[in-house]
């Protein structure tokens, strides 16, 4: 795979006319296709195998060769077939949304994840957006997420979500999931729980809260 030119920045977003509501993953929520989504929080990885989880096919998570944390395969079959999941772990920083943006532009699989250090600039994501663009082009309409730190805030994002563990006395098990922004919808938060037969449950809606 070559690097991409530098004048490919300069056209603009063509938003692919099939970028109707994407895939859902939590009841009626869902991703626009072809489009670079930010999660953030404390349980960022929880949501994003959430959303892998309500998607088919292959899903490639793309994470720092230096960092000490990484996802528990025994733990990954709560949630998904271990299988579809490609682990690529650059070794320089510089080449964790490289190979994200390959990824995207290829139009392989339906799930691009890079889970960073710290939020890209705006530069970067417009980068992924034309990627996932021209990776739609092949039929399928890849959606990537980039999980982020902390609040996130990674500029120039389709949407940008917040994962939080909420867990109460006597093992219950909740998180608080918000909608930090959405280019087609206001900011909203909700209670998340499992759900019988596996995986999460979108519950009641509830205020918006500072982490």
């Amino acid at each position: 795979m070559s690097r991409p030119a530098a004048a490919h920045l300069l056209t603009g977003h063509r938003r692919p006319a099939h970028a109707a509501p994407g895939p859902r993953f939590l009841g009626p929520l869902g991703l626009a296709p072809a489009r670079a989504h930010e999660i953030c929080g404390p349980a960022r990885r929880t949501l994003a195998l959430t959303i892998g989880r309500a998607m088919t096919g292959e899903i490639f998570w793309i994470r720092p060769a230096w960092a000490p944390d990484r996802l528990n395969g025994a733990a990954l079959v709560n949630w998904l077939d271990p299988g579809r999941i490609t682990f690529l772990s650059p070794v320089r920083a510089e080449d964790l949304l490289w190979s994200m943006e390959e990824v995207l532009r290829a139009g392989c699989v339906p799930l691009v994840v890079a889970d960073l250090p710290e939020p890209p600039g705006l530069t970067p994501v417009r980068r992924l957006h034309l990627a996932a663009e021209t990776g739609a082009e092949t039929g399928r309409a890849p959606v990537g997420l980039i999980l982020t730190p902390g609040r996130g805030g990674a500029p120039g994002v389709e949407s940008r979500w917040s994962f939080a563990p909420r867990h109460g006395p006597r093992g219950r098990s909740a998180w608080a999931l918000t909608r930090l922004r959405a280019r087609s919808a206001p900011p909203a938060a909700w209670e998340v729980t499992p759900a019988r037969g596996g995986g999460l449950a979108l519950g009641a809606s509830c205020p918006i809260t500072e982490e």
